[in-house]
């Protein structure tokens, strides 16, 4: 067994083995720290000795690491003698307390205590199995700031006494929101990279289905979770049509449709029937809204009034200037480019979006559908200026060009 099993192993083991040490040893910085120390282990003993059970060996190896850490905390001794009676390996992950084990890892690494970075960072750590290098060439940060991100998260939680817990049931509803925001982050990164020279980062964003697959699973009566899982099988569905064979983006009239992922398709609107039951909320209505665009043949036959209207309404119940600029997006082809420029100049006058590329770049587009081409190739200038994407910056300097 290589590197390769091993990091194919963690990837699938780690949230239950850190879960289940932190509910036995108390102490989730602690827990992680020796699930890591089990890796390292496992990448030089596993090429020599390839163990039988995989998964046990690197619970029975990260308990033992944690128990030697205890020990040195001349302070905790009585809780060594407790951790030390070394119980049987398949009694140290409960079957019943596993779906409840991983969940409460979800809760605890998104805590409200924590930054927004530090949340994502920690997920994709301790949930996700990712290593530092991964979430630093995903994010495009250095190594050493998702360290210390990390290692900031774990003293706070440390700090703030958070518990290895689920929350209660009302609690639970009320963090649920921002468990779901960091794997909404994760994805979004993902299918859209803030930065770089990739478009797409597919990693990331199918880190994040999986994370919205574990708790649609552990959660299956909330629907805002089945709304989030939606969105992004829908939306993932579409990754290989959206950029050629150099990288660079295929707007969405020039996609070829018959690229699309129709299994991702399937699995989504799935979900969103499950997202409906009880009527959508703001990932739901995002998923209604991704449904509406796979299931139409082509931009022209889309039903860009349907799409309108599910933007008013998650503008009704998540309010955000981005929402905005997309509802003028689907109003230019429902109604016309004239009624959309109202909207976007409205976000203008308001300076809702300030230092964005997104707005110069709908501007100019809808500029251009109008015949005001010097106007529209300053808007896609201003837009190429402010974009740290580099493909989706060439994509606009090319536009601006041909409005010569």
């Amino acid at each position: 067994m290589g590197t390769a099993d091993v990091e194919a192993v963690w990837r699938i083991e780690s949230a239950r083995i850190v879960a289940a040490l932190t509910r036995f040893t108390g102490d989730f910085g602690l827990a992680e720290d020796a699930a890591q120390e089990a890796v390292a282990e496992a990448l030089v003993s596993w090429p020599l000795n390839p163990p039988a059970s995989p998964a046990g060996w690197l619970m029975a190896t990260a308990r033992r690491r944690a128990i030697d850490a205890i020990r040195r905390r001349t302070a905790l001794k009585d809780r060594y003698a407790v951790l030390a009676e070394d119980p049987v390996i398949d009694e140290e992950i409960d079957p019943d307390r596993i779906d409840d084990d991983i969940l409460a890892l979800m809760f605890v690494s998104c805590h409200p205590v924590l930054s927004p970075e530090a949340r994502v960072a920690l997920t994709l750590r301790v949930v996700a199995g990712l290593s530092t290098e991964q979430i630093a060439r995903a994010f495009l940060v250095p190594v050493p700031t998702v360290q210390a991100r990390i290692t900031r998260a774990k003293k706070t939680i440390a700090a703030a006494g958070v518990p290895f817990e689920l929350p209660a049931p009302g609690e639970r509803r009320e963090r649920l929101g921002g468990v779901l925001s960091v794997i909404y982050v994760i994805f979004t990164e993902g299918s859209t990279a803030t930065s770089g020279d990739r478009l797409l980062r597919p990693d990331v964003a199918y880190e994040a289905i999986r994370l919205a697959r574990t708790l649609a699973a552990l959660q299956p009566d909330e629907p805002e979770v089945h709304g989030l899982l939606a969105l992004c099988e829908l939306t993932a569905a579409r990754f290989q049509a959206r950029t050629d064979p150099d990288g660079s983006p295929v707007l969405l009239a020039d996609q070829d449709r018959r690229r699309w992922d129709f299994s991702a398709i399937n699995r989504g609107l799935a979900a969103l029937v499950k997202a409906s039951a009880r009527g959508l909320g703001p990932y739901g209505l995002q998923a209604a809204i991704a449904a509406a665009h796979a299931s139409a043949p082509s931009v022209e036959d889309t039903d860009w009034d349907r799409i309108v209207v599910l933007y008013e309404a998650l503008g009704r119940v998540a309010p955000s200037p981005v929402v905005e600029l997309n509802r003028a997006v689907a109003v230019a082809m429902a109604s016309g480019p004239a009624q959309a420029l109202a909207i976007v100049d409205e976000l203008i006058a308001l300076d809702r979006l300030p230092g964005s590329h997104l707005v110069p770049t709908v501007r100019g587009e809808l500029l251009a559908r109008l015949g005001r081409r010097p106007e529209a190739r300053t808007e896609l200038e201003l837009a190429a200026r402010l974009c740290t994407n580099q493909h989706e910056r060439s994509v606009l300097l090319r536009k601006a060009a041909a409005l010569d």
